[in-house]
């Protein structure tokens, strides 16, 4: 019996000895990394992640970059690359029609995302819009080039290439990988998919293979892949839409975990004609900029989803937006009115904190 308990107490002993050593040995933290670059989609890239090591950190960032090079290129509308077939190919007229073109298999995923994007939205986000779309960027490059001339397009010819916008003129055809617009007239322009959609792409590619702790910012189309490096949820600002404001260039700070946010505004990209702004955001109904509100941001798990609910709410009835709002599950939006109040969907604020300064 002794010999039995001289055993167990040294059995103990061993056990607490283990949780002893176990209970010293800290784990390795996770630093902080930044890194930034302009190289996709025209626009600001910045990319932070939470890693043991920089070396972590620049494999990852290595990874995000040729993903984020690889949609770029694929989605560019007015860049061609030698021995790729993307957008350019697809909007291009030989002999008077386009051309039946063999693509990526993400850019037929991408066009049916957007074709059920339209159809959500209730066509206020519509690719094949491109003939309209780029009559405004032609005469938004003109008006900033020499800002002395700048004039808004004329609405006979925007009513001329309204007639060449028919989605179902965009033929995809899934087994074969081709795209044909039917349409000789039409042009695609995925300017209000496209990065949403590449972010989130990127951040399924990172999540697949066990990456946590990153957050994506590609353009104000924001995606955090995990919590961050105190295992806490990200936290991202919403940007005043009143430049003119420089006390507070935040509206609101939200937190995000496995989410994203994406915010449209008038205030992101116009030309000014006669002391007026006029921005990018295009109503498929009008033809002109949107008026309803000076920004929208959208909360949602899909980066994709999130651009393009964003600019659809931009151009919808408050009333309208709101209703697809609720109908969409772990969606939620802000509303900046051009008198500057803010209007939310019924979960927004649960995901907002109060910024406190040190």
């Amino acid at each position: 019996m002794k010999k039995q308990f001289l055993r167990f107490t040294a059995l103990l002993l061993s056990f607490a000895m283990i949780f002893l050593m176990s209970s010293c040995q800290k784990e390795t933290p996770k630093l902080k990394y930044t890194a930034h670059y302009f190289d996709y989609f025209d626009t600001a890239t910045t990319i932070t992640g939470y890693t043991e090591t920089k070396e972590e950190f620049d494999a990852v960032c290595e990874e995000i970059k040729g993903l984020l090079n690889e949609y770029h290129r694929l989605f560019n509308i007015y860049t061609r690359y030698e021995g790729l077939n993307n957008l350019v190919t697809i909007n291009e007229v030989r002999d008077g029609v386009h051309q039946t073109v063999k693509v990526d298999e993400k850019i037929i995923d991408m066009l049916t995302f957007s074709k059920e994007m339209y159809e959500k939205t209730n066509g206020k986000v519509n690719v094949a819009m491109g003939s309209v779309l780029r009559i405004w960027h032609n005469y938004r490059t003109w008006g900033l080039d020499d800002p002395d001339t700048a004039e808004l397009p004329d609405m006979e010819k925007l009513r001329e290439a309204e007639k060449h916008t028919d989605i179902n003129d965009v033929i995809i055809d899934k087994e074969n990988s081709t795209v044909l617009l039917a349409d000789p007239e039409m042009l695609l322009d995925v300017g209000a998919i496209a990065k949403g959609y590449s972010v989130e792409k990127v951040a399924q590619n990172l999540e697949s293979k066990g990456i946590t702790s990153f957050i994506l910012n590609v353009g104000g189309n924001i995606r955090t892949i995990g919590l961050n490096g105190e295992n806490k949820p990200f936290k991202a600002g919403i940007e005043n839409p009143d430049k003119e404001n420089e006390e507070t260039p935040y509206i609101e700070f939200v937190e995000l975990s496995d989410n994203s946010i994406v915010t449209s505004g008038s205030y992101q990209r116009f030309y000014t004609v006669n002391g007026v702004n006029y921005h990018h955001i295009i109503d498929p109904e009008t033809l002109m900029p949107g008026k309803k509100y000076n920004s929208v941001s959208v909360i949602t798990p899909d980066s994709g989803m999130g651009d393009a609910l964003s600019t659809a709410l931009f151009l919808m009835d408050e009333a309208e937006g709101k209703a697809l709002i609720e109908s969409i599950e772990n969606t939620e939006a802000m509303w900046v009115l051009p008198d500057g109040t803010q209007v939310y969907s019924s979960g927004f604020e649960n995901h907002t904190f109060e910024y406190q300064t040190d």
